[in-house]
């Protein structure tokens, strides 16, 4: 996808945004912390492709330290986590983050103790049942097994995409219930708790890496793609949103500063580009 393309999503007071290629390079020399979601940010059409991942290693080859912030589950996030060339990961929307240590094995913090998730996984059984009678058309998603906190209704991932009006209607179940719903690209994920991508990030870079991101946001860099990204893209000046954003749907909160080019892992493999040739020069 060109800029052409890209421009043609431009809706509902959505100008806010501008070309990624608008970021000066004496920015991006600054940045050390590239974070990135997952889903339609580093994959295409639901695959990884090689340019992704090539940038998530060139850009730790290079001394950035790369963390994937995702909604996707703890199962998911521990293998990515012990394989993947990043440093940690940040999963199910905030609720968590693992890291292996360098002695060996896994760091793994949670928002909430494991009585808290206990109860909380009992309370979101009572919503599913909840969202398969008004939205039969949904489906819980397929790596709800690997879940700790949450609960993924999928509304585009393995069943046809269904209409923003049924989709609406999947977030209003979580929001009778007293749960948090987000909508990501391809899921609804509701929790309970206060926590988000952007709590547990700020949490994660102070106790490991030592950044706060209050006073060194100008360190960060964040590339998304859908409305669960709403607090990153508010709170780092280095929001970046690739092309797909929000393809199809009005997005439901804040715009991102700046958007690529391109889509999905194209799209992160071209804010890692400009990201090392600011570095070089």
């Amino acid at each position: 996808m060109g800029m052409d393309e890209a421009t043609t999503m431009r809706s509902g007071g959505a100008d806010a945004w501008e070309p990624f290629a608008a970021v000066s390079a004496q920015d991006l020399a600054q940045v050390d912390f590239v974070l990135t979601d997952i889903d339609d940010t580093l994959t295409h059409e639901g695959r990884l492709p090689a340019v992704a991942y090539d940038a998530l290693e060139r850009l730790s080859a290079a001394g950035l330290t790369v963390i994937p912030v995702t909604g996707r589950p703890a199962g998911w996030c521990d293998l990515i986590a012990r394989l993947w060339p990043v440093d940690a990961v940040v999963g199910e929307n905030g609720a968590f983050y693992y890291a292996r240590k360098r002695e060996g094995g896994m760091c793994r913090v949670y928002q909430a103790d494991d009585a808290t998730r206990q109860a909380n996984r009992e309370r979101l059984g009572a919503i599913a049942h909840r969202v398969r009678d008004r939205v039969p058309d949904a489906r819980i998603a397929a790596d709800q097994p690997f879940r700790e906190t949450d609960l993924a209704i999928d509304f585009a991932e393995d069943v046809p995409a269904l209409e923003g009006a049924a989709v609406d209607r999947i977030v209003a179940c979580f929001e009778e219930a007293g749960a948090i719903a987000k909508v990501s690209s391809i899921h609804v994920n509701g929790w309970f708790g206060s926590h988000d991508k952007l709590t547990m990030t700020r949490r994660l870079l102070s106790e490991r890496f030592a950044c706060d991101i209050e006073t060194e946001n100008h360190r960060v860099l964040y590339a998304g793609d859908s409305p669960n990204d709403g607090p990153m893209f508010a709170f780092f000046r280095n929001g970046v949103a690739v092309a797909n954003y929000m393809q199809g749907r009005s997005p439901q909160h804040e715009w991102p500063r700046y958007m690529t080019q391109h889509v999905g892992g194209r799209g992160f493999s071209e804010i890692a580009d400009r990201i090392l040739a600011a570095r070089r020069a």
